[in-house]
């Protein structure tokens, strides 16, 4: 549903896509009714998106392209900028850096990192957050956390790396069957050749030392090969890019690693648990 208060929250992306749409759209002869009806939308759907009261979701930016985008591309180069001024304002520095990273190394304690999460997870997760958000801003944030996943396919392979906290896993949302589907999820993303998945067992505490006791970390080797840290809490986050620093963490998280089973054991836990019934 449009909200008055996105004309104010549209980033310039969206403003710039609004613009063009009705200016391509006039270009061809087109009224708001029949574009929308070539592209599977209401007129006021077209009208919501040309005042940015519901900016065009990427599905839309397809069809647009589809349409009327004349073959320049305009609209498609647009679909990954609209998506990064989706995100929460914590996350828009990181986005980018995520989706162009050479390797990707993640450390995760309390919910399933949002690159792995399935759709119904995701949705779960952001539409139970407090404060409540409007569930037009639900599905939009859902539908930019569904896009990160494109890092999967990519072309220069990325590696992807993903160490989780067993009680993660034992941790359901929304209900037991979301979170069984979830653990599929992992299980299959486990299987690709540029993915590994370990498991710091409940019981790490019990041997005396447990190295992933101050939180979540996410270390990124970038496009030009340096190394930089994301923290994010309570939303607010940092990007560490002091070599001391982010060597200092990097040495932390292969500790982390070395505490983990290993991927086949990791693996095998996966299944077993989202084979297992819960009451």
């Amino acid at each position: 549903m449009a909200r008055a208060e996105n004309k104010v929250e549209a980033g310039g992306t969206a403003h710039m896509v609004a613009a063009m749409s009705k200016a391509f759209r006039e270009e061809h002869q087109l009224t708001q009714e029949e574009l929308g009806r070539q592209i599977g939308y209401t007129a006021s759907a077209i009208s919501a998106m040309e005042t940015c009261a519901q900016p065009a979701s990427d599905k839309m930016l397809v069809k647009l392209e589809e349409v009327i985008g004349g073959g320049f591309g305009l609209f498609e180069t647009a679909r990954k900028y609209v998506l990064l001024d989706k995100y929460p304002p914590q996350f828009k520095n990181f986005a980018l850096m995520e989706a162009q990273a050479v390797t990707l190394s993640s450390y995760q304690t309390y919910v399933v990192d949002g690159l792995f999460q399935t759709e119904e997870y995701a949705r779960a997760l952001i539409g139970g957050g407090f404060p409540k958000l409007p569930d037009d801003k639900v599905a939009e944030l859902v539908e930019a956390r569904m896009a990160r996943k494109a890092l999967f396919e990519r072309d220069p392979t990325a590696m992807v790396e993903l160490i989780l906290d067993e009680a993660l896993l034992r941790r359901p949302f929304a209900s037991w069957e979301v979170q069984r589907e979830q653990l599929r999820s992992l299980a299959k993303d486990a299987e690709r050749d540029n993915v590994s998945i370990q498991v710091t067992p409940l019981e790490r505490g019990l041997h005396g030392s447990h190295a992933g006791t101050n939180g979540n970390m996410v270390l990124v080797e970038t496009k030009e090969h340096h190394h930089v840290v994301y923290l994010e809490i309570e939303d607010e986050s940092l990007l560490i890019s002091d070599p001391k620093k982010a060597s200092r963490l990097a040495h932390r998280y292969a500790k982390i690693r070395t505490q983990a089973l290993s991927p086949d054991d990791s693996l095998s836990l996966i299944e077993r648990l989202a084979g297992e019934e819960q009451r």
